[in-house]
């Protein structure tokens, strides 16, 4: 079953997955908001979720952002859905900073870099890598 993470906006959200193994996480698709639960409804058609992991924004100081009441808004909506699908809030402080130096490391020209679509792509990505590695727990030596 695979893990569904999302890096919710209010015009456009990213979403990445797991395989079914739970081992990478992978950058899936960038959707119209609106159209959000269109998608979820398809893909959900075609695989097993095991838990939907949202990205929570939040200031340096830990405080809510002015986005907060929309992702609280969003997964109050996703529960009241999906009830049978576990939801679990990760820190997303950070993760566009964290996509936009991916998009550098990894070579991707500029013009792609200004497209939002990828950065929110790749947000979604780091957050459900965030959720992987904080329930793996210490690596063994």
């Amino acid at each position: 079953m695979k893990l569904l993470a999302f890096d919710y906006g209010k015009k456009r959200t990213g979403l990445a997955e797991t395989d079914d193994l739970q081992i990478i996480a992978s950058a899936l698709e960038t959707v119209e908001t609106q159209k959000l639960f269109d998608y979820l409804e398809t893909y959900l058609s075609k695989n097993k979720v095991e838990a939907f992991i949202v990205g929570e924004p939040k200031r340096l100081n830990n405080e809510r952002t002015h986005s907060s009441d929309a992702v609280d808004a969003f997964v109050k909506k996703l529960q009241n859905k999906y009830p049978e699908i576990p939801i679990h809030m990760v820190d997303e402080r950070f993760t566009s900073k964290m996509a936009f130096q991916t998009m550098i490391d990894s070579g991707i020209s500029k013009k792609k870099r200004r497209d939002k679509a990828t950065v929110d792509r790749i947000s979604a990505t780091l957050i459900l890598q965030s959720y992987m590695e904080s329930q793996a727990g210490p690596p063994t030596l």
